[in-house]
């Protein structure tokens, strides 16, 4: 497979992958498969485990649409571990106050689970939750889910062709094919700050919120400034008696083009749903024009930069600070950011940015390095997740005991973001070089989960055990794709979440979301090791 930006010419013609239809699934045929409750039986050690044709992790968008296509293809042996006691993925989890989404809500929904009663444009954190549970019991899901069930390990048994898994509970299933639905933003990351422990007022992680904990009248610390803080710090701001941001790195945020949708909209959207197909059509190409500035027509991003200080200017009138609030990188090299009230926040006589690192915490206060002292009570951690560990705490042994952590050592890469050689069997939905800064990705979970649908399709229909991926293909797609990538603004002279420490995009998909959709059309099984 080539991924050279030369295909986008080709594919403009290819309307099906374009308008009007950019959302439909490929029919996938129904699977012949036996439509049984996994049976039990005991393993070698004599431990009980649950064998399941398919077995998914996780119950975001990923897993809850794999597990609604299984079904609808027929698969109904299948099982979806999932650690906490509700589904949702990030958005049962992140629910601090200000959370919502950065994609206009028409797009960041299934394409066959339209949303005609969204709020607005962009849907806070609730309504998306919301929606989740939704579709987990109209489409008859949550008699497929183990709950309170956290994955610890799978291991490929090359001897009965399956995956062995074994959760942290002691519990213990097997299953042919083992999809990860745990996204890139799962696990929470911690700055590495002197004396931390030693805080005896209260610490939260954005996307670990105590709902319960009153901000009022406290004096609080943020530290980060991502996606998350310039969301929570807006209304952290209007209860505390002051609030303190420590930034380490200034963000490029533009205004958001939100509002309230009217109820003769919402109206409208119900009983001509071609309506909303229409909305969903029109921001999906809006958003896909904006790859081009990120990937090869880089001034194009002026455009953005302009509103960037346009804002900027508008909310904040001290010089001083706002050189503060200005980064010092080009702009799209790490994710640009939406907002209408975050710059306005730092005018509050009661907010202060600090931009001075710090050197420790003691046990009510922030010391910083020129020998400052910040006394606080609340310490609120804005500081993202450790998204380059991708899978990351869980052992996922392949062939000849092969540790995935250990293959990735340079940075986690598969082929198409979905399938790693070593591992047969084994798919990834939202897996490495996936990720978008332009678009949807509920669009990409879509694309990857019809791929994996006609792969398990494929080894029904042929009797195959196990499909693993070519090394040389899995090496030949990443070399181009990492190619494409050094020619982005996100491999610019900045860090970001996209990077590991050395400096590889391990996140994004580095072109048109459409070419995307267009690789992952067809199983090509002359890519793949097959075992019969």
């Amino acid at each position: 497979m080539d991924i050279r930006p030369e295909l986008s010419i080709n594919c403009l013609l290819i309307t099906c992958h374009l308008f009007p239809k950019p959302f439909i699934f490929y029919k996938v045929d129904t699977f012949n498969l036996a439509q049984i409750k996994g049976p039990e039986m005991p393993n070698s050690k004599g431990q009980t485990r649950h064998k399941h044709n398919v077995i998914i992790i996780g119950t975001g968008f990923g897993g809850l649409g794999m597990g609604i296509k299984l079904k609808e293809s027929g698969i109904n042996n299948f099982l979806i571990l999932e650690k906490a006691n509700d589904v949702g993925g990030c958005w049962r989890e992140n629910s601090y106050p200000g959370a919502a989404c950065d994609v206009p809500s028409h797009l960041y929904s299934f394409s066959f689970e339209k949303n005609a009663n969204w709020s607005r444009k962009y849907a806070p954190q609730s309504e998306i939750h919301a929606y989740l549970k939704h579709c987990a019991q109209k489409y008859a899901l949550m008699q497929h889910i183990q709950f309170s069930t956290e994955l610890a390990s799978a291991i490929f048994n090359e001897k009965e062709v399956c995956w062995e898994l074994e959760t942290t509970q002691g519990q213990h299933y097997t299953t042919k094919s083992l999809i990860t639905a745990c996204g890139q933003l799962s696990q929470p990351a911690y700055p590495k700050i002197k004396g931390i422990e030693k805080f005896k007022g209260k610490k939260m992680h954005s996307a670990l919120w105590d709902d319960e904990y009153s901000f009022e009248g406290k004096h609080i610390a943020v530290i980060g400034t991502g996606a998350s803080a310039i969301q929570f710090i807006p209304p952290l701001a209007k209860q505390a008696e002051h609030l303190t941001v420590f930034q380490r790195s200034a963000a490029y945020v533009i205004p958001k083009d939100d509002r309230p949708y009217i109820m003769l909209e919402k109206r409208l959207f119900k009983r001509l749903p071609k309506t909303q197909e229409l909305s969903r059509q029109q921001i999906y190409l809006k958003l896909e024009s904006n790859v081009l500035g990120f990937s090869w027509l880089k001034p194009l991003m002026k455009k953005a930069e302009l509103q960037f200080k346009k804002q900027l200017n508008k909310s904040i009138k001290d010089k001083a600070l706002r050189d503060k609030l200005s980064p010092d990188y080009p702009i799209g090299c790490k994710r640009i950011l939406l907002s209408n009230d975050y710059f306005p926040s730092f005018a509050r006589s009661n907010v202060s940015l600090i931009t001075e690192n710090i050197e420790e915490v003691t046990t009510d206060s922030i010391v910083l390095k020129d020998g400052s002292s910040h006394q606080v009570d609340t310490i609120v951690y804005g500081t993202g997740f450790r998204a380059t560990e991708f899978l990351s705490p869980l052992k996922i042994l392949g062939e000849n005991g092969a540790d995935l952590n250990q293959s990735w050592k340079n940075g986690a890469e598969a082929y198409l973001g979905i399938n790693v050689s070593g591992f047969p069997n084994f798919h990834m939905l939202y897996g490495p070089n996936t990720n978008l800064g332009h678009n949807s990705i509920v669009y990409m979970l879509e694309s990857q989960i019809n791929y994996i649908l006609q792969t398990l399709e494929l080894m029904d229909k042929k009797r195959i055990k196990s499909l693993n991926v070519k090394e040389h293909i899995q090496d030949n797609f990443n070399r181009r794709l990492q190619e494409k990538l050094k020619k982005t603004v996100w491999d610019q002279n900045c860090d970001s979440w996209y990077k590991t420490e050395s400096g590889k995009n391990t996140n994004n998909w580095p072109g048109f979301t459409f070419i995307y959709r267009l690789l992952t059309s067809r199983v090509d099984i002359s890519q793949y090791d097959v075992k019969m």
